[in-house]
Order: C-alpha cells, then structure tokens, then sequence
C-alpha cells in the first residue's frame, strides 16, 4: 500500500523555540493540504541544530519539553507528525528526541542511539544516548525511526523487525561532495532494512556551519523516488510503497488503510555542479549568519583584490547590493590599478563604495613610533582593521573579514589588521578555489545575460597585500597552486613530512610550510567564524594546540 509522506527541509534557528514552532506548524498545515499521512522534520528541528551546550541547561530543556506538548496539543491535524527536540531522560540526562504526534498527543517518543563525537560534533558532551529502537503502526505500516548519526552504523536490529518505511530525521552539516556519501548511504540502509527510507535534513546558516538540505527517498532496492533541490527551503511530499506490517510495533496509532489518493508526481532535483554547490553554501552560511544575528548590512575593505571581490560579490548575493558597503583604503603603497578595480566592482554591481585614505593615518602613527619593515607593514594593515570597526560602530554595520584558507594555514594575516571583522565568509576557501568560484561566479553572470561581478583584472593578476613597493605574495609563499596542494594533503588529510616527501614534494619546502601552519594556530583561534564547506576546516575540525613542542620534519 502507499503511504503519502511529506518531509520538512526547512530552516530553524538554534534556541528560538517560538519561532521554530511557527515554522513547524505551518509546515503540518500545508502537509495537510498535499493529504499526506506522515510529515517527517529533520532533527532537533524545535531547538534549532546543534544547541551545544545549551542542551544542558535545565531552563532550556524546560522550555523544549513545554514546547513539544503545546505544538502536540495545537495539531490535531489526521496525520503524524515526527517532530525533532530536545528531551531529558528520568535522572535528568539531556537527549536527541523524536516524538511522534498524532491527533493532540504525543504518542511515542525515540531517542537517538548513536552519537557522533568526531569533526564538529561533540554529543557525547550534550547528549545521553538512547538504547531502544521505536516502531509505530500507521495505517497498517510499521514505521522505524532513526536519527542521523544512527544509520552510519548498521540497522540490523530494525531489519529484524521488518519495518515498511524507515523514517531519517537529520541534522547534517554540509561538506563538498557529501551528498553523493549520503545517497549511497542512504540506498545502503534501505536495502539492509528491506524497506524505503525517507531521509529528511534541515537548511539554512548555524554559525560556521551551513545545511544543505538534500532530503532523499528511496525504495526498498535502494533506488532513488525523490529528491528535493539542496539549499531550499521546501516541503517535499512522495507517495511511498510500502508493505503492510506483520510484526509486533511498539505503538499502534492507526491501523486502517487510508482512502485512495490521486497519486503526487515524485521529483529528482538535478545536482549542483561543484562551484554552484560551494557558492550556495557560503550564501546561505552568511546570510543566516547576519539575519539570525540581528544584522541588516555588511562592510568590508574593497582592495581591488581577488579576495575582497570575491567576498563582496558573496555579500551582494547573500543580503543584496544595498546592504553591502565596500570601502576601498589606499595607502602610498597602494597601485593605481588597485583603486580602479575596486571602484569597478562598485560600478558593476552597485553596492555602496566609498575611498578612506589610510596614509595620513598611518603617518601619524609613524610620528610617534619607531617602525620599519614587518612592523610598518603590519601598521597598514591594523590602520584599515580600526578604520573598518570604527565605521561598524558608526554605522552599524558588521564587518567582513577577507582572509582565505590559504592565508590562514600559513599565517598570511595581520591579527588586528585585515583579521578583524564579525564573519569570515572564504576563510574555509583555498586560494585556488577562490579563482576557481570567482571564474565561475561571472561566467554565471554571462549566461544570466549580466554583466560580471568581478573584474577580470583581479581574477588575472599576481596577488599583493601592497603593503611595500613592488610586493607580491609570491616573495614570501610559494605558487599557490602547489601551496594549496601541500596545505590540502597536511591540513586536511593530516598527512606527514615523511608521506608528504613520498608524494614528491621538495623537503624544505615541506619543512618550510608545516612550520608556518603549526606557528600559526594561535592566529586562527582569533579570526572570525567563516562557513565550513571541507570536511576538514579551521576549528572546531582540527582542534590543536597553539602551544607545542612537536615538529614532524
């Protein structure tokens, strides 16, 4: 028989309860509207994902509870709702829940049994586990829950008891090229159960991670019915064969057959190409950042550069020209061509633009100290950081930092300089993506019939901080494309100097370039957040210490 399921990709925010239920209601109302007989929400799609620390405090897990019963008592819709929250167990232990809701009650609840404690995730910290699985009876099918983290381990116990749908709330970060790691996942789980699965993840912007969506549903062989576009926020709806129950549920809620429906047509959303994919999640990563913050507007320093291009064009995006303010600070170092790209972009795009000059200022400074070399360049640098706060105080704006992961792993920043700011939207992004995004950014903007955000100039030439004549990036790194090689294989893959000199990589160079990474930790604790795209971005990914005697070369 089929049942119509409608699955919630929706977008919370973490700690508003009211809000979320809002969100949550009006979602049931238009699963009622589509006939469907189950409305599946990702997981802990009441307290927003993840809650952190936040899931300890008893005020919190309070509120959720209270919450879970007002949204049971206010649906008395004829369908099944299985809503994500937090719960507390007996003794007061905090938990990953589902409740099951059907006509005012909460009819069952399950508790997710695996918690992940790897990467950004630290649930072992926050959470209790749960040691039962759950399975209801809806319409005469027997329903098996699980939640994320749950089927990256086996479903053998459920298989055992031979469910007809496997429901999957989740709350699962975005990763370049995660969703084909999903889709297999998810077609794997199926067909050890012997059952469809419906996998549902939630979108939108938490901090420095961003989810993507990327609800899946597939058959009983693991073949894929429906997919929902990633990054949307939409209530997917999918008629799904599933065979009548014959074992013994947990909880009966209805055991009669539904009356026949019209069937809905199931759709496959076509995949993102890889640069489309990364723009998206840095788009929605920084415009949840700014909305659920409370900001409305945005300023960075606009260099003329391929860095501060890229992120403005991000921000015109995200938040729209009129609420991005770029400022271009031109120094006595600064090129002519500098200050003629920045002021193009503007043209192009039509953001608000304005030129502050930094050398009064800076000379100012050099009347009362005594700077020469790095210190004077570093001066440049932390005279257009306070320029930019001060103007974020005036005016209200947040301010974008520009740094890229490149710059980052080697410590290519000036702390209190070009690091300051509220967010960091490319710090997650190598220097060679970022030329890769920004080609792809305007060829968009061609086929759109538009003009390019980005002037080709930034994207074609040698990089500079200009903080000293004649300076290119190059007289202190190596070309970035065999730095960023180097950096993806020891940042990311934690890679050795032994491995890494078996790979081909000159020893010096690689001596050189772990060195500049491992004396840089104590910088990247203070940059901004910055969405996370890798599986292996600065933070709470690679958690080292910034004081340490170890070297590998």
């Amino acid at each position: 028989m089929k049942l119509r399921v409608a699955l919630a990709q929706i977008n919370p925010t973490v700690g508003d309860l009211v809000g979320n239920a809002k969100l949550i209601a009006g979602s049931i109302e238009q699963a009622k509207k589509s006939g469907a007989h189950i409305i599946i929400f990702p997981e802990m799609i009441l307290t927003g994902y993840p809650v952190e620390d936040l899931a300890l405090r008893p005020s919190f897990q309070a509120a959720s509870k209270e919450m879970i019963r007002k949204i049971a008592s206010e649906t008395s819709a004829d369908l099944v709702a299985f809503v994500g929250y937090l719960d507390t167990s007996a003794e007061g232990a905090p938990q990953n829940a589902v409740a099951v809701i059907f006509q005012g009650e909460v009819k069952a609840r399950y508790i997710k049994r695996h918690l992940p404690n790897y990467g950004v995730f630290d649930e072992f910290r926050n959470f209790t586990a749960g040691s039962s699985s759950l399975v209801v009876r809806i319409h005469g099918v027997d329903v098996a829950v699980a939640i994320c983290e749950d089927i990256w381990h086996s479903l053998s116990d459920l298989a055992v008891r031979r469910p007809g749908l496997v429901v999957v709330p989740n709350g699962s970060p975005y990763e370049r090229n995660k969703d084909d790691l999903r889709l297999a996942l998810v077609q794997e789980r199926a067909k050890e159960v012997g059952a469809p699965l419906a996998y549902v993840n939630m979108t939108g912007g938490q901090d420095d991670l961003v989810f993507d969506g990327d609800t899946i549903v597939v058959n009983n062989s693991g073949a894929l019915i429906a997919r929902a576009p990633q990054f949307d926020d939409v209530v997917m709806v999918v008629d799904i064969e599933c065979e009548v129950g014959t074992s013994q549920p947990d909880v009966v809620i209805t055991s009669t057959q539904p009356d026949a429906l019209e069937e809905v047509s199931a759709s496959i959303s076509q995949e993102l190409s890889d640069q489309a994919e990364i723009w998206q999640a840095l788009v929605v990563g920084l415009r949840d950042y700014i909305k659920k913050n409370s900001f409305t507007s945005v300023v960075l320093g606009l260099s003329g550069g391929i860095d501060s291009a890229l992120v403005a064009t991000i921000a015109i995006d995200a938040l729209g020209a009129r609420n991005v303010h770029g400022v271009a600070l031109p120094s006595k170092y600064s090129s002519t061509h500098s200050i003629e790209d920045a002021q193009a972009l503007a043209d192009a795009t039509g953001i608000n633009f304005r030129t502050v000059s930094i050398a009064p200022m800076v000379e100012s400074f050099m009347a009362q100290l005594d700077l020469t070399g790095l210190a004077e360049e570093n001066l440049q640098a932390r005279v257009r950081g306070t320029t930019l706060m001060g103007i974020s105080n005036a005016e209200g704006h947040i301010v974008l930092a520009t740094g890229n992961k490149s710059e980052l792993a080697v410590g290519y920043s000036t702390l209190y300089g070009d690091a300051v700011g509220g967010f960091a939207p490319i710090k997650d992004i190598y220097k060679t993506d970022v030329w890769a995004l920004a080609r792809w950014r305007n060829a968009k903007a061609l086929a759109d019939g538009l003009n390019p955000p980005i002037p080709e100039r930034s994207i074609t030439k040698e990089p500079s901080a200009e903080l000293r004549p004649d300076q290119k990036d190059s007289d202190s790194l190596p070309d970035y494309e065999l730095l960023d090689q180097i950096l993806r294989l020891y940042v990311d893959q934690d890679r050795g100097f032994e491995t890494l000199k078996e790979d081909g990589f000159d020893p010096e160079l690689i001596t050189r370039i772990i060195a500049l990474v491992d004396k840089a930790e104590y910088k990247r604790r203070q940059y901004p957040p910055g969405t996370k795209v890798s599986k292996r971005a600065f933070g709470k990914d690679r958690r080292l210490p910034m004081t340490s005697g170890w070297t590998q070369s």
